[in-house]
C-alpha cells in the first residue's frame, strides 16, 4: 500500500539536491516511524548514497558542519535550519559494547538499513520510491510490537544502549516488545555497564514519561533494578498494613501513572525506595515504616549524583532541589486548617507551586493505596486546595524574609547580633503563621521586646 509522507521544504529541497545529483536520498529513522504512526516528526534524518565528499560536493554553496565526518554524517545549514545528512554504512565489530570500532560506506540502503536497532527505526522513504521496509517495520508498528532488526542477542550485544533505548520506545509507543528481543534484553543487561550514566539517565528519564511507563517498568523489573540497585529491594516487598494494597515496588507504580508531569513522576518513582530499610513489624503484625520520607530523601539524593540526573532533558539542578524536597515531605501530614497549611508553606519556603506540587503528590499516593481509605483521603487533600487558595489571596507571611521587621530592626531595638537575631525572628515568624499576633512592625517590635 503507497504512502505519501509529507516532508518539510528544506529537508525535501536536500533530498531534491541528492536526487538530482544522480544519489539515492530519503528520510529514515524516528521521522518516517512517527509519520507512519500520524504523528509530526521533530526531527527529519536524511540518508543518502552519495558520500561524505559527494555530499560536501552537491552542497557546495552551503555553509556546513563536519564534526560527524567519521560516520558519514555532514551536517548543512539551509535557511538557518541544520540538515542532518549520512551516508549510507555498514558498522564493524562493537568491541566496546557503545560504538563500532569502524566504519564503512556503502551504496547499499539494504546494507545500511540491516545495522539500526530496531524495525520501527529502519523504514526508508522518498516521494520517487515510496517506502522501502526490508524488515517489516511497518508491519510491527501497525501491531504495536517493538523488534530488533535481524538476530537481537547481536543487536543488543553491538550497543547496550539500545536496551534502555527499547524500553523507552514501548513505554513511549505503547508497544509490546517481541519475545526474542525481550529475552536478548534481559539475557544482556549486564552490558549496561559499559553505557555512561549520562546516556542511561536521559533515556530512563525519557521512559518514566511514556505512556506506558506503569507496564514497562513492572514487566522489565529486572532491567530497572540493574540500572538502579537501590530499587531492588522494593520488588515484591509486602507493606502489611492496612492502609496499602500493593507491595512497595506496585504501589511506586501505580503512584507514577497518577502523576502528569516529570517532576511529579520523579517524586513518585523514588517516593518509598527508602522503605525496606525503614521496614518494621508491630505486635499485632502491622507492617511500618518511620522516617522512611527522610532515608528515600538521603538514598535520592545519592543516585541523582552518580547517575547525573541534571544531564537529562527537561531536568535542571532546582528541578531536583524540588523533587528532593517533595520526597521530604511527601508523607508529612497536612490538616485542612490555615495555620497547619501556613505552617507546610513556610518548610517549602513560601513555594506556592512546590505546595501545589506537594498536595497532586498526596493525591498520587493516596490513589495507590488501600481503596477503602480513598474517598477520605481525597476528600481531605480537596478541602485543603480550597483553603489554600483562600489562603494565599491574602498574601500570607510564610517565610522570615515576610515579616515586618528585620534583623537590623532587632540590632536597633538592643538585641546583639548573633544566633539570637535568627532565632527571635524565627519565633516571631511562627507567631505570625499562628495568627498569635499581626505581622506589624510596632506589633512585632514590642514581641521582640521581651526577648531583652
Amino acid at each position: 500500500m503507497n504512502f505519501n509522507i509529507e516532508i518539510p521544504k528544506i529537508p525535501e529541497l536536500a533530498i531534491k539536491m541528492l536526487l538530482d545529483s544522480g544519489f539515492e536520498a530519503g528520510v529514515v529513522g524516528g521521522c518516517t516511524r512517527d509519520a507512519l504512526m500520524g504523528k509530526v516528526p521533530h526531527d527529519w534524518d536524511i540518508c543518502t548514497s552519495a558520500t561524505p565528499q559527494e555530499i560536501q560536493s552537491v552542497f557546495k554553496n552551503f555553509k556546513m558542519i563536519l564534526m560527524g565526518l567519521k560516520h558519514g554524517t555532514v551536517v548543512v545549514l539551509i535557511d538557518k535550519e541544520n540538515i542532518e545528512i549520512t551516508t549510507y554504512r555498514i558498522d564493524g565489530d562493537y568491541s566496546d559494547g557503545r560504538r563500532p570500532d569502524t566504519v564503512c560506506f556503502t551504496r547499499s540502503l539494504i546494507e545500511d538499513l540491516s545495522r539500526r536497532d530496531y524495525t520501527q527505526n529502519a523504514i526508508f522513504y522518498n516521494e520517487t520510491q515510496g517506502i522501502i521496509d526490508p524488515f517489516n517495520g511497518r508491519a510491527d508498528i501497525e501491531d504495536k510490537v517493538l523488534k530488533c532488526v535481524g538476530n537481537p542477542d547481536i543487536r543488543l550485544k553491538e550497543d547496550a544502549l539500545r536496551i534502555i533505548r527499547g524500553l523507552r520506545f514501548a513505554s513511549k509507543l505503547g508497544f509490546e516488545v517481541e519475545k526474542s528481543t525481550k529475552i536478548a534484553m534481559f539475557n544482556n543487561k549486564e552490558l549496561l555497564s559499559k553505557v555512561s550514566q549520562e546516556r542511561i539517565t536521559v533515556e530512563f528519564v525519557k521512559l518514566l514519561q511514556g505512556q506506558n511507563a506503569m507496564n514497562v517498568l513492572d514487566e522489565f523489573q529486572e532491567i530497572i533494578a540493574y540500572i538502579i540497585p537501590e530499587t531492588k529491594a522494593m520488588m515484591g516487598f509486602q507493606q502489611h498494613n492496612p492502609y496499602h494494597c500493593y507491595d512497595v515496588w506496585q504501589h511506586t507504580l501505580v503512584a507514577l501513572s497518577n502523576c502528569n508531569n516529570l517532576i511529579e513522576k520523579l517524586t513518585m518513582f523514588f517516593h518509598d525506595i527508602g522503605k525496606p530499610s525503614c521496614f518494621t513489624l508491630d505486635a499485632r503484625g502491622v507492617g511500618h515504616f518511620y522516617k522512611h520520607p527522610q532515608v528515600s530523601f538521603e538514598i535520592t539524593t545519592k543516585i541523582f549524583k552518580r547517575m547525573k540526573f541534571t544531564t537529562a532533558e527537561g531536568i535542571n539542578s532546582n528541578d531536583l532541589k524540588d523533587i528532593l524536597e517533595l520526597i521530604k515531605y511527601h508523607d508529612y501530614p497536612i490538616e485542612p486548617k490555615k495555620n497547619i497549611i501556613k505552617k507546610v508553606l513556610s518548610k517549602l519556603n513560601g513555594n506556592l507551586v512546590q505546595f501545589e506540587r506537594l498536595l497532586s503528590v498526596k493525591k498520587a499516593d493516596a490513589l495507590a493505596q488501600a481503596p477503602d481509605k480513598l474517598n477520605h483521603r481525597l476528600k481531605e487533600i480537596q478541602e485543603i486546595e480550597l483553603i489554600f487558595h483562600e489562603v494565599i489571596k491574602d498574601s500570607p507571611c510564610t517565610t522570615i524574609k515576610d515579616l515586618a521587621i528585620t534583623g537590623s530592626d532587632l540590632i536597633n531595638l538592643g538585641i546583639p547580633v548573633g544566633e539570637q537575631i535568627g532565632k527571635i525572628l524565627k519565633a516571631l515568624l511562627e507567631q505570625v503563621i499562628n495568627e498569635q499576633v499581626s505581622n506589624e512592625k510596632d506589633i512585632l517590635l514590642k514581641e521582640a521586646g521581651k526577648y531583652l
